[in-house]
């Protein structure tokens, strides 16, 4: 009877996890495509539309260099759209704009990063392009409110190599952990002043480097909120275990995630925490799965 529940345990999650990334995966494929067509059909378009500009500017110019002495009607005109204004910004919008359609082409680069979906075999990943995608996507969950101030990403990327994973699956782990962190964040706000948190910003700190002799890469996600008891973080990873209110949690986000890293990946989910200081969530994963960690 044990056995039969923990394979039901264990179908249960497989299920849960599969299902989540199949989902998202989806929508967010979706939305980064529909996202690509326009916005190249815009910027291809300002490419066109700052030649010409430029074009008509410099043949404005000759006009004005070869008829120094227009009709006053002309003159009336130029000053009351203040043309040397629009000369001068016309091509600092267009610059703007081009920008803004970089920015979201990278947005949609980082979308289909993320929802990319596995294959049967493990492939080369970079894993900071994992976690860039990843923040990316949790942006809004970062951004100031009535209640604190903006929580603060820390980035502490050392040299890592491509890593053979399944990047769809270590992605979910990524938001998995991010998320945590967020929540972890959110609730020790609700014990300070605003004041307080500005002096004593939330902040999330994202480390990579090498392990183990450089057989291992390690994935450090560490907040420096209230912590966790000894009690909480020895049931961390259980099944359904979450402090959360209900509604809020499933209790199964560690529980997925340490099987992804641990049975799929053959490597390491480590939790180490302080109460009153802050939590740390590590992954360990072997650069040659036939070495371990």
């Amino acid at each position: 009877m044990s056995q039969v529940l923990e394979d039901l345990k264990q179908s249960q999650m497989q299920l849960v996890q599969s299902e989540k990334m199949s989902t998202l995966g989806h929508l967010i494929a979706g939305v980064a495509h529909e996202i690509n067509n326009p916005i190249n059909f815009i910027a291809g378009n300002l490419n066109h539309a700052t030649i010409y500009i430029n074009d008509l500017i410099q043949h404005l110019k000759l006009y004005q260099n070869y008829y120094p002495h227009p009709d006053p009607s002309l003159i009336d005109h130029a000053d009351s759209i203040d043309l040397d204004y629009l000369i001068e910004d016309l091509p600092k919008l267009i610059s703007s704009m081009k920008l803004g359609t970089d920015r979201i082409s990278n947005i949609s680069t980082s979308l289909r990063t993320f929802s990319r979906s596995d294959t049967k075999v493990q492939v080369a990943f970079n894993i900071h392009e994992g976690l860039e995608s990843t923040l990316l996507i949790l942006k809004h969950l970062l951004q100031a409110t009535d209640h604190r101030p903006e929580i603060k990403i820390i980035k502490k990327y050392g040299q890592m190599p491509l890593v053979e994973c399944y990047p769809g699956q270590l992605n979910q782990v990524f938001m998995n952990l991010i998320t945590n962190a967020i929540d972890a964040l959110n609730e020790s706000s609700q014990t300070k002043s605003y004041q307080e948190l500005l002096q004593r910003p939330n902040q999330i700190t994202i480390s990579t480097y090498l392990v183990s002799n450089s057989r291992a890469v390690a994935i450090s996600v560490k907040d420096n909120g209230t912590g966790m008891s000894e009690d909480t973080k020895k049931s961390a990873f259980d099944y359904l275990f979450t402090t959360k209110p209900v509604g809020k949690g499933t209790g199964l986000g560690l529980s997925i995630s340490r099987k992804i890293i641990e049975d799929t990946h053959k490597g390491r989910l480590l939790c180490q925490s302080i109460l009153g200081e802050g939590s740390e969530f590590i992954i360990e994963i072997p650069i040659c799965k036939e070495l371990g960690i």
